[in-house]
């Protein structure tokens, strides 16, 4: 070994053959990440023993026809073995859990909704994992069962590997023009849908539909010898039910209600129009105070409106959100795709600028209509923004990290130099933090056709090398500098340091490795496990080969005296 590298020291082509190939492994390294050979990711993929799915029939479907797209799920999912049970929640949300609680589980109430929980059998004892059935099974059962009722929408909820958030991707429009605020939604919805590796794509918007209104003639009404009261009490007791009594009960605090309307079949109006209205309500005749049977249809007027949705707020804005999730891809490719092509199409009706910072905030739009220069903000949100956040802020306190070290550095060797040297050995792991993912991925890919991505975890473990290869780097310095105050020559004392200190730092390495092997395994945590383990070979490797070059070539490694020491190129 002290051969080797004094061999290595003592030429000026191996110094800078090693110092090229190093940099070139950086640049190589780097540059996989863009390329998309390393992809980048929030967290990955979690396999639990429960997921849901989402029904959203059209705003104004009734109980009967979510139930017929529900029953259409449900048909299908019992033919999967791994399935223990299922709950179904008409009309309703399911218990809140950890994922519903931003979800929207909570505020599910309408006839159009519902809310399928599937209880699996325990990961251990089924080969596929739930991420993985859900992309399976989801276009199946989108193709047979959204197209039963008209604008329905099936979406399937995993439980988050990390802080949940309302979905993966999510776009907000704030606008005060409600048309225009609809208009660009579902502009912005058709971009997503087309966009590679996006699926679920939702409008949480409620839809727009005519709707019928029953109002009395108070003139026709008086001359038929009747009340207005007893045409609106016959039009409920007819379509909604009419409160006739209460129950008293020791087991409910409060008294409970007493309904009365007619059956299901009679309050079914078919079809759902005007005509078919008018033919419900001939059905229906109040006797007056002469004893003749007046037909109800006599007395109301019938009027078409428009129905009125939800307006939804934020920040004293009003807003609308268009939700998408990620097929096993990661959620940062997508995004970038779906924000070019909708700078590209939506500048035919709008002029569209850039929302200018430093943070996830850049991503954002003004978009101003040509016509009406009313503005939209596009504004992005969901895991998306909290995986953008997390890797700036990750990213932030590494470099925060590094000029602190280098400050240290500077006090203790009282030089620039061999502090940037330890500096340069702590940032290189990098080169095998993002070439063992690869590796990794490429392992992954092999066995479970799954991708393996650079997590927030791993670049927590990025992070926590940079003390070891510190420690490396200080190690060979000191003792260098202690063997040539001895009278020994620089490289020699270089080449013998290196040497003399190789097997404590491979034995760090391999402590590491083998403390990392169960770890990355994990399913959460294994990119902090992959790259603790290659991080920690390349630190061995720069340390060992790259760091006696650089304190070759370093003027701060003379010392004082004796001035012989130093070998004058």
């Amino acid at each position: 070994m002290e051969k080797f590298i004094f061999k290595i020291i003592s030429s000026k082509f191996n110094r800078w053959l090693v110092i090229g190939l190093v940099l070139l492994s950086l640049a190589g390294a780097v540059m996989m990440i863009p390329t998309k050979l390393v992809l980048a990711k929030m967290l990955p993929g979690k396999s639990a023993n429960t997921f849901s799915i989402y029904v959203d029939t059209a705003t104004n479907s009734s109980i009967k026809q979510t139930k017929k797209v529900t029953q259409c799920v449900v048909d299908m999912l019992k033919k999967e073995p791994v399935i223990k049970n299922m709950e179904v929640y008409l009309g309703q949300g399911a218990p809140l859990d950890y994922a519903g609680l931003v979800k929207g589980s909570a505020l599910k109430g309408m006839k159009n909704q519902a809310e399928i929980v599937i209880n699996l059998t325990d990961k251990h004892d089924r080969e596929e994992p739930s991420y993985m059935m859900v992309h399976r099974l989801r276009p199946k059962i989108q193709a047979a069962c959204e197209h039963l009722v008209k604008d329905s929408s099936i979406r399937f909820i995993e439980m988050p590997s990390g802080p949940p958030t309302l979905a993966t991707i999510v776009v907000i429009l704030y606008t005060k023009d409600a048309s225009l605020q609809r208009y660009t939604a579902e502009r912005v919805a058709k971009i997503l849908r087309e966009t590679p590796g996006l699926v679920d794509v939702d409008i949480m918007q409620d839809d727009l539909y005519t709707k019928y209104e029953i109002i009395p003639d108070e003139e026709k009404i008086m001359r038929s010898g009747l009340s207005v009261k007893q045409v609106n009490k016959i039009v409920y007791l007819a379509f909604k039910g009419h409160q006739i009594a209460v129950k008293n009960t020791q087991n409910q605090q409060d008294q409970i209600p007493i309904f009365v309307r007619l059956k299901e079949k009679s309050r079914t109006v078919l079809p759902g129009t005007r005509q078919g209205l008018m033919m419900k309500l001939s059905e229906l005749k109040l006797m007056n105070s002469r004893g003749i049977l007046v037909p109800v249809k006599e007395l109301v007027h019938i009027e078409p409106v428009t129905s009125s949705p939800m307006i939804s707020r934020k920040n004293l804005k009003d807003m609308v959100s268009i939700t998408a999730e990620c097929d096993m891809v990661s959620q940062v490719y997508p995004l970038l795709e779906a924000r070019d092509n909708m700078i590209k199409k939506l500048s035919d009706e709008f002029n569209i600028t850039k929302v200018p910072g430093i943070s996830t905030y850049m991503f954002d739009l003004n978009m101003v209509d040509k016509k009406t220069k009313h503005e939209v903000l596009l504004q992005w949100d969901g895991e998306m923004k909290v995986s953008l956040d997390t890797f700036r802020d990750l990213g932030g306190a590494f470099i925060a990290a590094l000029v602190l070290m280098f400050l240290l550095m500077v006090v203790y060797y009282k030089s620039f130099s061999l502090s940037g040297i330890v500096l340069i050995g702590s940032f290189l792991s990098i080169i095998g933090v993002i070439a063992g993912h690869w590796v990794t991925d490429k392992i992954q890919l092999f066995f479970s056709h799954t991708n393996f991505f650079l997590t927030a975890t791993s670049l927590i473990g990025f992070i926590s090398l940079m003390g070891i290869s510190a420690r490396s780097s200080l190690l060979l310095i000191d003792f260098t500098r202690a063997l040539m105050e001895g009278g020994i020559e620089k490289n020699r004392a270089i080449a013998i340091a290196t040497a003399t200190r190789s097997k404590p730092i491979l034995l760090t390495a391999v402590a590491i490795i083998l403390g990392s092997a169960l770890l990355a395994t994990d399913p959460i945590f294994g990119g902090l496990g992959v790259a603790l383990i290659f991080g920690s070979i390349a630190a061995t490797v720069v340390s060992l080969f790259f760091i006696p070059v650089l304190m070759s070539n370093a003027k701060a490694m003379c010392p004082k005296h004796p001035e012989d020491v130093c070998t004058k190129e």
